[in-house]
């Protein structure tokens, strides 16, 4: 029979959500159990992301409840920064996530009024087979496994079958070894970019598969915008950003580089992020022929084309608040709040900033049903 034990909040996923979730918890005295699946925290920071790897907002912008970025920390940090950041976070609040907890699945039990989670565990020694099944009852349940769980690459005909090598952007480290080889980028978001201009800093001929209207704004023309929003209007703040990336940039379409309608807030507001599927026909071998029927070699393809929530693989009454595709069903601003006190952090669309707010809605509410 598998081990039983019962807590009032639980958490999945040790991430900056999870984190933050933990420690408004612990600032109201409210006892929760964290669990991660890793053997770290932040292990999306640690262990998959590319070297060069910066954050694209301000750090204003990029803090977790009660404990802003220090003065001396640059405006975007460097990934490493960030870690340390998140190391610290987790001691100065003494949050203890139990680590190497995979949740297999979890149901919501109408009669009792709690949430069942089944939890795999091991003791994350390499050489260790000693994985041990237990049940964790809660009143509350937090999905906090965030927005990038699982990469997600597009099914097209002849990928299998791609001589070169095939990577998701989670598996990038530096372009050093593509130097003197010809790559595709599928994908034009943060991180189809940021590894586009690596890899042409190595000496890679680089190609990037741009199918979709996108804004091509600067990381000082977002933080002004953002700054903007808590005075004017979405469309007041769009006109401004549109107009000062013309001015830097002029007409981009000679590059085959359309801006959409919607102006970059309002565009991020409606879509989330950059849709980056590919305008790929067929793969034969290593060509790639696109649907203008253009071909060329590749000695590799990586997709930056963003991942999939894992929250619906284990979660059985998903339903109770996330759509077939992870993410939440009610509109924002109540996003984070579902049936039978369950919650969701980090999948507001909205990055550091919306985990923030998540964590203390999310807090906030737990203490007043508590309360009450």
């Amino acid at each position: 029979m598998a081990e039983r034990e019962d807590t009032l909040v639980f958490i999945v996923g040790a991430g900056p959500s999870g984190l933050a979730i933990s420690a408004c918890l612990a600032r109201k005295s409210i006892l929760f159990v964290i669990v991660e699946k890793e053997d770290c925290c932040g292990s999306l920071w640690k262990k998959r992301t590319y070297d060069r790897c910066h954050l694209h907002l301000a750090k204003e912008f990029c803090s977790l409840p009660f404990m802003p970025h220090s003065p001396e920390t640059k405006k975007y940090m460097p990934k490493d920064d960030f870690i340390r950041y998140i190391d610290d976070y987790v001691s100065h609040f003494n949050i203890r996530p139990r680590y190497g907890h995979s949740v297999e699945c979890a149901h919501f039990n109408e009669d009792e009024g709690k949430w069942y989670i089944e939890v795999k565990t091991n003791n994350m020694l390499p050489s260790s087979n000693n994985i041990v099944t237990k049940v964790f009852t809660s009143t509350f349940l937090v999905i906090a496994t965030g927005e990038n769980g699982k990469g997600f690459i597009p099914d097209i005909p002849g990928l299998k079958d791609f001589k070169g090598d095939v990577i998701h952007s989670n598996q990038y480290k530096s372009g050093l070894q593509y130097a003197g080889k010809q790559v595709l980028v599928v994908g034009c978001g943060n991180s189809g970019m940021e590894i586009s201009y690596d890899l042409s800093n190595h000496e890679v001929n680089t190609f990037i598969v741009i199918r979709s209207p996108l804004h091509v704004v600067t990381r000082d023309m977002v933080w002004v915008g953002m700054h903007l929003l808590k005075y004017l209007s979405v469309s007041a703040v769009d006109f401004l950003i549109k107009l000062a990336s013309y001015i830097k940039y002029g007409d981009l379409s000679k590059y085959g580089i359309h801006r959409p309608k919607n102006g970059p807030f309002s565009f991020k507001a409606l879509r989330g992020r950059s849709p980056a599927l590919p305008a790929i026909s067929r793969i034969n071998g290593t060509r790639v022929v696109f649907k203008d029927q253009v071909e060329y070699h590749f000695d590799a393809i990586i997709f930056a084309t963003g991942y999939r929530s894992t929250a619906c693989e284990w979660l059985k009454d998903y339903d109770f608040i996330l759509d077939e595709n992870g993410f939440p069903k009610n509109p924002f601003p109540r996003h984070w709040k579902g049936k039978n006190k369950l919650y969701c952090a980090g999948l507001s669309r909205m990055g550091l900033h919306g985990v923030s707010s998540d964590a203390i809605a999310i807090a906030d509410d737990i203490h007043y049903l508590l309360q009450n």
